[in-house]
């Protein structure tokens, strides 16, 4: 800047030394670069001669002023130019903005978790709201309806569970007394085939006394036969004799006492024979009782046997109830096992009752968040399903997500300062720093991907997303919302 001043101050005084070159001007204006035009001079010896000479040395003098204060403002711009230029590259070295940055936050969507029409809704859009107001409320009665019949059917089912206890209780008891009834019963039914056994063997005996009887009897009607043959052969004789007798007492040949006892002989030998007929009649009757002797004994013999099979049968089927009286455990086990099932059962309903609880909680719906209702959808009379957007809560816990470039993100790391300026408060410098930096640029996350091994490829600068958080949360002067613009700067040195 000096030597500027310098070499305009040597011009100066080379232009008064020499006021009638006519030439200098020029080459002072072709020094320093700037075109003059030549101001007229009268020849010499006229009479404005010396007016001209004046007015063409403060002519070139103001030239030279105009041209030093040219140079002095040139100079001045350029000492302003670089120092502006070395802050700017000492501060563009030291920070790494961009102007893809918006401010991020949680966005509670609520919604219901039951079906219904809307009774009432008690809050409006943009109202502050405190976690667990009631926001809005659903039609109730039929799950007040579902919660009653979830409670009845409790009550049945812990009915059922009573039932199943008692019917375990009786069936120890039950079991028990069957088996010692089934025992007995076994024992009762083994002594009737002992007897019957018995009595089957005494029948069996009396077959064979029959059967002796019965030899005995028919003994007897031989030798009663053999009587009456010998007697009626002794009557023949007899009756022969007395007619005998007869036609010799006719001829006077015998006496009548012989006569008289020829026919008492005879009758004596016919009332034998009628004897030994009554023998044989009373041996054929011994025969035909002993024969039916023997065929009762037999039958009874038969039906002895008959009651052996009997007997071993109802032994038999009192085993078998014997038997099924030992299952007492098992069928003890069964009816514990139905118990278990209905205390099951019972649990069952206790959810269901508890389900149908929540349910008809679910119907009143309650501020998840504190924060500010945005986006509302909801009216009175309204259908809403399980999982439809009603409306919104913004908690007032916001930041910063900056998408800077993957050659910003080189030297920054966690913890370091950020000045924030919002699009709406320009005047307002928030001041954070950076908390995180997502392990991944934000093409790789999109719903299509870029697929860089097909086709031609074309390298585009990619994008890292860096979460950035207020040191201290705005104050309600300046309220921030999800999705407003701003400019981060970070301090990287």
């Amino acid at each position: 800047m000096a030597e500027v001043l310098d070499q305009v101050e040597a011009e100066n005084k080379q232009a008064q030394e020499e006021p009638h070159a006519a030439a200098r001007p020029k080459n002072a204006a072709e020094a320093t670069g700037v075109e003059d035009v030549q101001p007229y001079i009268p020849e010499a010896g006229s009479k404005s001669a010396a007016d001209s000479d004046e007015a063409g040395r403060a002519a070139r003098a103001r030239q030279l002023r105009r041209r030093r204060t040219l140079l002095i403002v040139g100079a001045l711009v350029l000492l302003v130019g670089a120092v502006f230029g070395v802050r700017y590259w000492l501060y563009a070295r030291a920070h790494e903005t961009t102007d893809d940055a918006f401010i991020d936050g949680r966005i509670v969507q609520v919604s219901p978790k039951v079906s219904g029409y809307v009774a009432k809704v008690y809050k409006k859009d943009n109202q502050e709201v405190q976690a667990g107001d009631l926001i809005a409320e659903l039609d109730a009665r039929d799950y007040e309806a579902k919660l009653e019949q979830a409670k009845a059917a409790l009550d049945a089912g812990a009915a059922r569970l009573r039932e199943a206890h008692t019917s375990v209780e009786l069936t120890r008891a039950s079991t028990h007394a069957a088996t010692q009834q089934a025992a007995a019963t076994v024992q009762q039914a083994r002594s009737g085939v002992a007897s019957s056994r018995a009595a089957a063997a005494a029948e069996r005996s009396r077959i064979s006394q029959s059967s002796a009887g019965v030899a005995t009897a028919q003994a007897n009607l031989a030798q009663a036969r053999s009587q009456v043959t010998a007697a009626e052969a002794e009557a023949t004789r007899a009756n022969a004799d007395v007619q005998r007798y007869q036609e010799l007492y006719a001829k006077d040949e015998i006496s009548r006492q012989r006569l008289d006892e020829a026919i008492a002989a005879a009758r004596t030998a016919n009332a034998q024979v009628e004897a030994a007929r009554g023998r044989v009649a009373a041996a054929e009757a011994q025969v035909s009782e002993a024969r039916a002797a023997e065929t009762t004994a037999a039958e009874n013999a038969r039906r002895a046997q008959t009651q052996i099979g009997g007997a071993q049968a109802t032994v038999n089927e009192a085993l078998g109830r014997l038997a099924q009286a030992n299952t007492a455990p098992q069928q003890v086990a069964v009816s514990q096992a139905q118990a278990e099932t209905a205390g099951a059962t019972i649990e069952q309903l206790r959810a269901a009752v508890e389900q149908a609880e929540l349910e008809l909680s679910y119907t009143k719906i309650y501020a998840p968040e504190t924060g500010r209702i945005t986006h509302k959808s909801i009216e009175e009379g309204a259908l809403v399903q399980v999982g439809q957007p009603l409306m919104a809560v913004v908690p007032g816990d916001v930041w910063v997500t900056a998408n800077f470039k993957e050659s910003q993100i080189g030297k920054m790391h966690e913890g370091q300062p950020v000045e924030i300026t919002v699009d709406a408060y320009p005047d307002k410098v928030f001041k954070g720093h950076i908390d995180s930096i997502q392990a991944g640029t934000g093409a790789r996350f999109s719903m299509l991907p870029a697929e860089n091994a097909t086709g031609n490829y074309v390298k585009v600068v990619q994008r890292m997303p860096v979460k950035i958080v207020f040191d201290e949360q705005p104050d309600p002067d300046h309220m921030v919302a999800p999705g407003m613009s701003v400019e981060p700067e970070v301090l990287v040195r």
